[in-house]
Parts: C-alpha cells; structure tokens; sequence
C-alpha cells in the first residue's frame, strides 16, 4: 500500500496541475511585500513641513500667498521643518498699525525676530506628495507614531501566526487562505479611507493578522503539493516572488501622488485571489492527516487526470498514521528531544533572520539619495541570493548554506563595523554581502521550516516560529536607531554576533535532503538516523475509502 507521497509520485509531483497552482499562489508573494515594506512610500517625510499659529494664518488670507510664500515668509529657518513658530498674533492684527508689511513680516519685530513659541497644531506642508505623515500630522512630538504603525503592523503578522496558523491545521489550508485574502482587503480598504489616526492603526493591525494567514498559509499549500525533490524549488521561487513585489513596489509609488492611491494599489489585488476558490484545491495531505480519505483520493484523482497520469482503481490504499487527530498545541512541538531542538534553533534563526535583515535594509536607506531608484536596487541585490540557493540547496543539503549564509552575514557585519571611514566604497561592498547571505538565510529557513515539522502540526509550527520573525521585526528600527545614537556601527556588531551564532547552531538541525515530509512526530524524531525514509514509507493503517 503506497503511502501519500507514493500516490502522488503516480499522480504527478509537478505536472501541469502542481505548476499551474504553483504560479497562482506564488502572486501572493507580491503583494504580502507590498503590505510588508509598503511604510517607506505611505510614510515619507515631507520635504518641508512648519507650524502655522493664528497669526501666520491670518497673513496669509490678508495677503494671499502662496504655501511657498508662506512658508519662506513665516516659518522659523531650519532644514526641512521646525516644531515651534513665531508668534504673530498680535502683530497680524487689522487694528494694530504696527502690522507686519505682507512682503516681510518679521519687519516689525526687533532684530527680525518674533517670539518663539511650541506648536500646538496647525501644521502645514510642502511636498509633491501626500503621504500618512501629512495625513495625520505625525511630525515633532508625533513622529515616533510612524515607528508605531510598523510595529503594529508586525504585532498583526504575530497574531496571525498563531491565530490563523493553528486555524489552518485545523479547519483546513485553503479556507484560511481565501478568508486571509478577503480580510487583507477589506481592512486594507479601511486603512486607505481612515477618518483618523487610531481607525488607521487599527486596521492596519487587522491588516497584518490576514496578511501573514496569506503568506504562510500559501507557502505550506504549495509545498504539500508537489513532490520532495521540488520543494526546494517552489520554497525558493516563491520568495523570488517577494523580492519581485519588493522591485515592483517602488514603480507604483513613483506613479501614484498619494498614499491613499497607493495603499488601494497595493491592496486591491488581493480580491483577485479569491477566485482561487474554484482552481486551487484543499491540502490532500491535510486531507489524508484528518481522516479524510475520500476528499484526499478525489483530488489526487484530479491531479492525476490534470497532469496527463492516470490512477487506477484497483490500486492499494493510501496509508497514513492511525494515531488520532488532534488539535495543535505549542506542547506538541517541544515535547520531543527532536522537536523540541528543531523548534528553539528554528525560533532562533528566524528571529535573527529578522532583525539582521530589516536592519540592514534600514541602515543602507540612511545614505539618502533617491529613495525609489535606492528601493529598486536593494531588492535587485536579493535576486542572487535566490539563484545561490537553487544551485546549492540540493547538491550540499540544506544545512551547510544555511548556515553559511548566517555566517557570512556575521562576517560581512563585523568586518564592515571597522572598516576605515574613508573607504565608503569597500564598507559599501562588505555590507552588500551581508545583506545577500541574510536574504540567503532569510529563504532558506522557510524551507527547511516546513521540512521539519509533520503535517499535522507544519502550518502551526511555521507560523509560530516565524511569529519570532515578527517580534524581530518589532525591535529591529529601535534596536538599530538607538545603538546608532552611541556609536553608529555598534548594531552591525550586533548584527554580526547573532548571525554568527545562528550559522552554528543550524548546524545541529537534522538534514533533510530528500527525505519525504514528515506525517508524524515519530517521523521527525527518526530523521537524521539511518531510519530515515527517503523513497517509501513504513506500513501503516490505511484510510477508510481511500483505495487508489
């Protein structure tokens, strides 16, 4: 009696079904990037941005000027904005006879200079576009609120991972998927037309607990569906399809004025997805893991039939563990000795691979320069790294790029922390192969992630431990920003330290080149040892109905 991967060796591992499913789900890796790093063009800083009192304003409607005039005529001198101004009230009086000239204001006052007093609201701006800053006047005491809509954003991602991560080892892959797409959405709609700062806050957290039910639970999906020697292809393109969101994103900023536009850009696409209802079918691995053995064979039945293979009849069943299903808990991942190593490392790595990542990229915007052309080639810079992967990935196993990837990180970051102050080409070079292994590290680990747990716990076990990715997320701009302040290149060493420990302590993962997906705990604790199954599987019940 084959066991499941047998099955689905007969029925095709990545036939014309499997790719075309394959491609469709691989979109949502363009537009999860997009809600990702989508903060850098909804949240620009204004160009110029100053306070303006009841004075200045007054002057203004007296003598008509322009927001350019206004701005050179009222506003204290500063680069980029000021968070006081001048007190004009009185002065800019109709009965007072001593009121300023419209061509200079600051005439009447003793030395051109008016009293300097705190804003207490009233900002304006001059910028060529719009963005959440403007919109919400997150500028002076305010600013720290835009690091707040990030964090929040990731707080979403966490929640999801264990909300619709356990959601979907229970009720099912692709229900998740498609109520992950329809939340994504609505809330991201919510977030464009906000009335205020806290209904764009929450929403956008909203948006970020179905925005990770997407992501992950479309990287388990199109992982379950095709055969083990393919997993490292669709593990690794599928993350391809980020960086492509990544590229892309910064061409539909340019082009859109506001950030309103862009979030519906960004966000509307992911209606399209639910009309993966009728092509992209459930998990029949899940399937088979919940007893549900009919619905499993039907959909193989498809597969077969798709990819040009036909199975017969008469075929034995397929087999699958006896032991009873359960609801997923964190117990079930370290309950185990082997599980238990493979979720804390995983936990680790995954952590590291988010604060060395989101670090460096903020630590190359800091040059300035042109922000959509800088945008473009940092996500050009990850391309290689994907293409690295494809050519190692299964000649060398997956631990020894994984953890050389880490390494090179570490390496890349120390090295780069002392490097001379005018070598600025050199740093540049040394920090760019930092930013490749981590991207390298970052894919890898969704990879071997999903290799490493049993299907009846993987969605659960990859979204709980890449909730650590989103707690890095949360900590990385305050970690690099306030260590910055003490020394700049005190969090590259930072970032060093923990990328080199990670590169060592992937090396304990068990290797899992080859070998077919676990179904069960007992499966993941034979891996690495010469139980290890590679072509079959050990006998074991069949499912009732689920003859081939």
């Amino acid at each position: 009696m084959p066991a499941f991967d047998e099955a689905l060796q007969r029925a095709g591992e990545f036939g014309r079904f499997q790719r075309l499913v394959f491609l469709l789900l691989c979109l949502t890796g363009v537009t999860f990037a997009f809600l990702f790093v989508a903060v850098v063009f909804l949240g620009g800083r204004p160009e110029r941005f100053w306070c303006r009192g009841p004075g200045a304003a007054a002057l203004a409607e007296r003598c008509g000027w322009s927001a350019e005039e206004e701005w050179n005529r009222t506003a204290p001198a500063g680069a980029g904005g000021s968070c006081r101004r001048f007190r004009l009230e009185a002065a800019a009086a109709p009965a007072n006879a001593s009121a300023p000239a419209c061509a200079d204001p600051l005439a009447a006052f003793p030395n051109r200079s008016a009293p300097l007093v705190p804003c207490r609201g009233g900002w304006r701006y001059l910028q060529a576009r719009a963005t959440v800053v403007s919109q919400f006047d997150l500028v002076c005491g305010n600013a720290w609120m835009l690091d707040l809509t990030q964090a929040i954003l990731n707080l979403g991602f966490l929640a999801g991972a264990f909300t619709l991560g356990y959601a979907a080892d229970r009720y099912g892959r692709i229900v998740v998927y498609l109520i992950s797409c329809f939340g994504v959405g609505v809330t991201g709609v919510v977030v464009a037309f906000a009335p205020n700062f806290p209904v764009f806050v929450v929403f956008r957290f909203l948006q970020g607990v179905f925005g990770k039910g997407t992501w992950m639970t479309c990287y388990v999906i199109v992982t379950e569906i095709v055969g083990s020697k393919q997993r490292r292809i669709v593990g690794i393109v599928i993350q391809m399809f980020f960086t492509l969101g990544i590229i892309i994103l910064p061409g539909i900023a340019y082009f859109i004025p506001n950030w309103q536009g862009i979030q519906l850009a960004i966000t509307l696409p992911n209606f399209l997805f639910l009309l993966y209802y009728w092509v992209v079918p459930e998990s029949p691995r899940w399937l088979v893991t919940r007893k549900r053995g009919d619905e499993a064979l039907k959909i193989l039945r498809s597969i077969a039939k798709c990819n040009g293979r036909y199975l017969s009849p008469s075929c034995s069943e397929i087999t699958v563990s006896d032991e009873e299903v359960s609801n997923p808990s964190f117990l079930d991942l370290v309950r185990t000795p082997q599980m238990r190593k493979c979720t804390l490392i995983l936990m680790f790595a995954w952590f590291t691979s988010a604060v060395v990542y989101q670090g460096l990229v903020m630590r190359l915007g800091i040059v300035g320069g042109n922000l959509y052309m800088d945008f473009f080639l940092s996500g050009v810079v990850e391309l290689p790294g994907a293409l690295l992967i494809l050519l190692t990935i299964e000649r060398f196993g997956r631990r020894l790029p994984f953890a050389a990837s880490n390494l090179l990180a570490g390496v890349a970051c120390l090295v780069t922390a002392f490097l001379p102050e005018g070598t600025p080409w050199l740093r540049t070079t040394v920090a760019t192969l930092g930013r490749l292994g981590i991207t390298m590290a970052f894919e890898i680990v969704y990879l071997v992630n999903s290799e490493l747990y049993p299907t009846t716990l993987r969605n659960f076990g990859v979204s709980l431990c890449s909730g650590l990715c989103d707690f890095g997320g949360i900590i990385a701009p305050f970690l690099l920003f306030r260590l910055a302040a003490v020394w700049l290149d005190l969090p590259l060493i930072i970032f060093g330290v923990l990328a080199s420990v990670c590169g060592g302590l992937v090396m304990l993962l068990p290797e899992t080149k080859g070998i077919a997906l676990p179904e069960t705990v007992d499966d993941v604790e034979k891996l690495g040892s010469p139980h290890s199954y590679r072509c079959g599987r050990k006998q074991k019940t069949p499912v009732p109905g689920a003859a081939l």
